[in-house]
């Protein structure tokens, strides 16, 4: 497609990558903006970021740019540093070759474990994974390249996978999870072709580094589309190798409060994203596994003799262990998610001065926000609950002390407040000779 057949324009692209893009091309380096760049600009959309591709390989790239450096060891990349921005390049991809194990190799179910083959722009684009992000965009002349039908398929609104897709997904499991995100990102149906395979191998992703499904999960659900990404994800049993523990709580009672949970977390984030408001993995995820910290509590208290207080504690540390098996939470986001869950509990038993103490929590905003949650999904006792600090929450010192000494608390339902309860009368002192007193038999502790 060339220029006159098309609407980019460079005022469009990022100063740092048309740095990038000329000096390689003066250099005497093929040099393309590549994949979702042009697509987006194509789709009238403002890019995230800007990727370019090449026939310079890595170490050459490195000699260019002082301001670079080489990550990556399935497929070494150059990432060149303008303060912020980071624009990624990489070298053309060419086919397999099986004669050396130090560039190419995978492993039994096909999944690639290293991918330093390097080819021509055409060999690469055989390589994308999905016909509108094989798109390239040139420096040279300003015109585009289409391979597989990218440009129909961008029109058609149709996601559609280069060659053969068990064969693909078996190379790159993650592109599973990318057919989900692009078609909810960009408008898309996935093509039947494409799709059929995906249950089939959904299991596959147990495989990926924990710290990779990290970061995919961010992009599925803290892009606007978690609503979209999550229904579609259990549709193609997706969400099972991601999130275990609460798929089973909602394989168990498909329209309980875990699953009306969900529905209520997955909206909100998208519409705080909407009105561009923070979001942060740490209440997502306390909000995520909530129910899988009762129903552990509830095993280990049945297994231990534990009780439910001593429990509840012991299974926050087995559901976090649990979960980054799968993926890999960062301490700074699971440390205060233990906080939030903490706090539901310290919502019940606190009165009296100790309400005033719990709004002074760090946390305390983002634990009342799963206590109103809490409430929508499950009504009842949680309920009143809520209601209750709802009332001390949006009310002046004056009242709040008001409603303490009404004698209203922030126990719901009448539950005994187990640090609360009156001690018994410690026995009469006995006269020398008369013999000590029994033991307490516990059930002040």
């Amino acid at each position: 497609m060339p220029r006159d057949g098309h609407d980019i324009s460079r005022r469009q692209i990022s100063d740092n990558a048309l740095k990038v893009l000329y000096r390689l091309h003066k250099a005497g380096y093929q040099a393309y903006l590549v994949g979702g760049g042009v697509r987006d600009l194509l789709l009238g959309q403002q890019p995230k970021d800007f990727d370019v591709v090449t026939d310079a390989k890595p170490e050459d790239i490195k000699k260019l740019f002082r301001n670079s450096r080489l990550v990556g060891r399935r497929f070494r990349l150059a990432h060149i540093m303008f303060g912020r921005e980071i624009i990624e390049v990489a070298t053309f991809r060419g086919h397999h070759v099986e004669s050396d194990d130090k560039i190419s190799k995978t492993n039994a179910s096909g999944r690639l474990l290293r991918d330093n083959v390097y080819g021509s722009i055409d060999e690469d684009a055989q390589r994308r994974d999905f016909t509108v992000n094989a798109l390239y965009y040139s420096i040279g002349d300003y015109s585009i390249r289409s391979y597989g039908g990218g440009i129909q398929d961008l029109r058609e609104r149709t996601l559609r996978l280069i060659g053969d897709p068990e064969t693909r997904y078996r190379e790159d499991p993650v592109r599973m999870l990318r057919a989900v995100r692009f078609a909810t990102k960009l408008g898309m149906e996935i093509e039947e072709r494409t799709a059929a395979p995906i249950k089939q191998l959904a299991p596959l992703l147990k495989d990926i580094p924990a710290a990779r499904m990290y970061e995919e999960v961010l992009k599925l659900f803290f892009a606007g589309k978690a609503v979209q990404n999550f229904r579609m994800l259990r549709e193609y049993q997706l969400f099972t190798p991601l999130f275990p523990l609460v798929e089973a709580q909602l394989k168990e009672d498909p329209h309980g409060p875990a699953m009306r949970l969900l529905a209520e977390v997955m909206q909100n984030t998208d519409a705080r994203i909407a009105e561009d408001k923070p979001v942060t993995p740490t209440f997502f995820y306390a909000a995520m596994l909530w129910y899988p910290l009762q129903a552990r509590a509830q095993d280990i208290a049945l297994e231990s003799g534990l009780s439910p207080y001593d429990a509840f504690f012991a299974a926050m540390g087995d559901v976090f262990e649990q979960q980054c098996q799968t993926i890999s939470i960062p301490r700074r986001f699971s440390v205060p998610a233990r906080d939030i869950w903490q706090m539901q509990q310290r919502f019940e038993r606190s009165k009296n001065g100790r309400a005033f103490k719990l709004l002074e929590h760090p946390k305390f905003r983002a634990a009342y926000d799963l206590l109103l949650l809490r409430a929508a999904a499950e009504g009842g006792n949680t309920a009143k609950l809520a209601q209750w600090w709802q009332q001390f929450v949006e009310t002046d010192d004056d009242a709040r002390k008001q409603l303490l000494q009404s004698g209203g608390n922030s126990r719901s339902g009448g539950q005994r407040n187990r640090n609360a309860q009156q001690r018994r009368r410690r026995p009469p002192r006995r006269k020398t000779g008369e013999g000590k007193p029994q033991a307490s038999n516990g059930a002040d502790e």
